[in-house]
This record gives C-alpha cells, structure tokens and sequence, in this order.
C-alpha cells in the first residue's frame, strides 16, 4: 500500500462522504484503485467505511456520552476520527481496544491539531471501559427512539415501520439493513451453465454457492473485485441481487417477442430478459441519460447479447413513439430504494419522507405512459426495489382503478417453489423483503392488457 493504512484510506472516504457529498461505495472504489491495497486491507477498510454509516446513529449517541461539547463542532476529520475508532471498540471484537485507540491516536496526529491526539485517546479510552454501562431508550416507553438508536435507522423511517410491521419485525429488518449483503451473480446462460460456472470460478480461486430460489444465481466469496475475474470479463455472468432477478422470470417473455424496458439503467434486468428468451426477438431499452445507456450496451457486448438496442427516451414520453407495440414491458420504476439499504450503508441519511409524494408521481406518469406501448393481449411487470406501500401497490391499484383493460395475473407459475406460497402471488403481485426473504426488497406485480374479446 502506497504510504496509507487502511484506516487512513477509510478515514479520506468518510470525509469525502460526509464534506463533499460522495456516494460511498463510489469514494471508495476510487481511493482502492488510486492506493491498490493488498486483499486483507482492502477488506479492513471497506468494513470500517460502510460499518461506521450502517451504525452512524449509534455511534453518534454513544461519542455523546463521552464529550463536552457536540460532535458536530469538532473538525470533519476528528469527528470521523472518533467514529471509526468507536466503531472499531463496538463492532470489531477481533481489533483490540489498545490498537483501535493508538491508531485513531495516530491518524489525529496527521489530520488534527495539537491537542486533537491527546482529546481522541481520552474519548475512546472511555469509550472503551464504559459502552457496556450506557443504555438506550427504554423499548416500551420510547420503541422509536430505541430501535432508531440501538439499530441505526432515521428515525422517520422507524415510525413508519412500527406501524407496518410492528416492534419485532421492525427490529429485524433493520438487522437485515445493517449486515453486508451477499456478493449475488446471475449466470449469463447463454454462454455456460450454473455448474460448469462454479467450476470456472473455482479454479479462479472464488468460492460459488447457489442462492436460495432463482436458478441462474450464485453467491460469490474469496475474491477482490469482479473486474478482476476472467470470468466476469469473458461474459459468463453479470452482477445482480436475486430478488431482481425474479423480475424477469415474472414478465416471462417468449421467444422472438418484441419488448420494451423503460427504465433500464444499468442493464441486469435488461440484459436478464434476453437471456430468457435466447436473445432473439427486439428489446428496446430506455433510459434519460445516454451514459446510462452505454452502460448497457457494454454489458451487451460482454455477455454476447445482440438482442438489445437503446435509446435515449424520457419514459413519460414512450407512448408517443411506441403504441400498441410491445408484448412484454418491464417498468423497473425509479423509486425511494428503501429495499437495498444494506447494499448502500449511506443511502439512510440521504433519504426524506418529503421526497416520496414527488418518486410517486413520477411512477404512475411512467406507467401511465408505458402501458399504452402494449398489445392487446400483451403483459407488463411493475417493479421497484422499495417497500413502501404507495410507491408499490399504491400506485399499482389506482392505475387498475382508471384502467379496467387491465387486470392482474397468477404468478404462482412464475415463482420459484418457496415463493409460490405467498399469499399475495395468487392476486398478482409480490413483495419481498430483506429479514424475511434474506434478498434485497423488492416488489413486483403483473398485469396483463385484455385482448380483442
């Protein structure tokens, strides 16, 4: 490693996060491939980035006990300083306390000034012989405060949850959000199968098991990055969660079928569709944005798929161009992302209720517009990677409301056994959710236009 420590790495990601507005896993990826450190390093500092924003709210209320002034007054990088170190204290049993104090010393030595080494070892050091004696909100008397600080959730998010799912499984989910999400991989089948696959990525020294529903998926260990795989390179699989992988299985288009994805950005689903029909037909993948759309077109070329064309399209819009074209439409809407948490530790503080009204809106205006681009008789999935009820099946019912040509199908057939037996399924439509399925939350509904009869 060029002259940075791991933790000196984590530390210049989590001021870029909290200073400049930095996604984190973008910051991160940026410092490991301008620091190129080794497996071990590499692995410490992506534990200590996204472990300290899953834990933020924790972590901020336990420093509070132990400091005189607020954390907010101190410098973004001592603030940072005094995370991590906590962080380390809390949630790293294997790094011992001497260690995560003299390190934290260290790094406050460089970023601080000339008291700062002094203050930080004094506040982690008490940190250290005192966290067990503090206790959180009382779980009856105040369950909100108590789940939002002992579980590391905004505090909106927690009320709403109480109220949907009740205490337990609320705690759960936010359990869920706060584990690392499984490394999932769809086998691009139209170059190998699942089996031979895992074999491949054995003998590159990767560790493949198969995920718990869908056929194509496989969850990866033991490796750096998957650009650096041979087998990611030559186009034998492409980086998606199982529970979107479903989205296509749902949709189930046929063979030599015309199909339009409205939003398709970065492409897996997209890319997941050809696959199942044996990359024939037409697909017609959309996006806003023309880098977006370069993103899929070179997934395309990786995997092998000539199936797929893009265009730079706004998705209210398509019906204009589009009428009555499509016997399959996918609209994977844009949506709150309250199901992948856990694939994005910071993404809970930039959340706020007061964008929900405005993503919703959104939605149905896309959906208004692509349903007009079906074929009597064709079908069209509705999914997002969220769980709330007015981004799912909200929009869904008052678009089934104004629109009696439609209607909603069985998707028993469709799903994989295990999740055939929801109960919603047979209505046409399903949710998934990450402490109760182990994959991100996801819904997805079908729904099919009436042909001439």
């Amino acid at each position: 490693m060029k002259n940075v420590s791991a933790r000196e790495l984590a530390l210049l990601v989590s001021k870029a996060v909290e200073d400049e507005g930095a996604y984190a896993n973008l910051a991160l990826n940026k410092l490991l491939e301008q620091y190129q450190p080794g497996k071990l390093d590499r692995a410490f500092a992506t534990e200590i980035v996204y472990g300290v924003l899953r834990n933020l709210n924790t972590i901020d209320w336990v420093l509070a006990h132990f400091l005189k002034q607020p954390l907010a007054s101190q410098t973004v990088w001592i603030r940072n300083i005094l995370r991590m170190g906590t962080y380390q204290i809390m949630f790293m049993p294997r790094v011992p306390d001497s260690a995560a104090c003299n390190e934290s010393v260290n790094l406050a030595k460089k970023y601080g000034h000339q008291g700062a080494p002094k203050f930080v070892n004094g506040v982690l050091r008490n940190v250290a012989r005192q966290q067990h004696s503090l206790e959180f909100p009382d779980s009856k008397e105040a369950p909100v405060d108590h789940i939002a600080l002992k579980y590391s959730h905004p505090t909106w998010l927690v009320e709403r949850w109480l109220m949907q799912y009740g205490f337990e499984q609320t705690i759960a989910l936010c359990q869920a959000n706060n584990r690392p999400a499984p490394n999932t991989v769809r086998t691009n089948t139209l170059k190998i199968s699942r089996e031979d696959l895992m074999a491949r990525l054995k003998a590159e020294g990767v560790e493949a098991r198969e995920t718990k529903f869908v056929p194509e998926g496989l969850n990866l260990s033991g490796f750096l990055s998957y650009r650096t795989l041979k087998s990611f390179q030559g186009g034998f699989f492409q980086v998606q969660d199982e529970s979107s992988m479903l989205v296509a299985h749902v949709l189930n288009p046929s063979s030599g079928a015309k199909v339009l994805d409205v939003a398709s950005a970065p492409g897996g689903k997209t890319t997941h569709l050809a696959q199942l029909m044996g990359d024939s037909g037409q697909i017609i993948a959309f996006d806003i944005y023309s880098h977006k759309l370069d993103l899929i077109m070179d997934n395309c070329r990786r995997l092998g798929i000539q199936s797929i064309q893009a265009e730079v399209a706004d998705a209210r819009d398509l019906h204009k161009k589009y009428q009555g074209w499509a016997d399959y439409v996918l609209v994977d809407a844009p949506c709150s992302g309250l199901g992948v948490l856990r694939r994005r530790p910071d993404s809970r503080w930039r959340k706020d209720p007061s964008q929900l009204p405005g993503i919703v809106r959104l939605q149905k205006e896309i959906l208004q517009s692509a349903a007009q681009c079906l074929r009597p008789g064709g079908v069209l999935v509705y999914s997002t990677c969220t769980i709330t009820k007015e981004e799912n099946i909200g929009v869904v019912e008052e678009f089934l409301k104004n629109h009696p040509e439609f209607i909603m199908g069985d998707l028993r057939q469709l799903l994989p056994p295990g999740l055939d037996e929801e109960k919603s399924a047979e209505k046409g439509y399903i949710q998934l959710l990450p402490h109760v399925h182990g994959m991100d939350g996801f819904f997805i509904a079908r729904l099919r236009k009436k042909g001439f009869d």
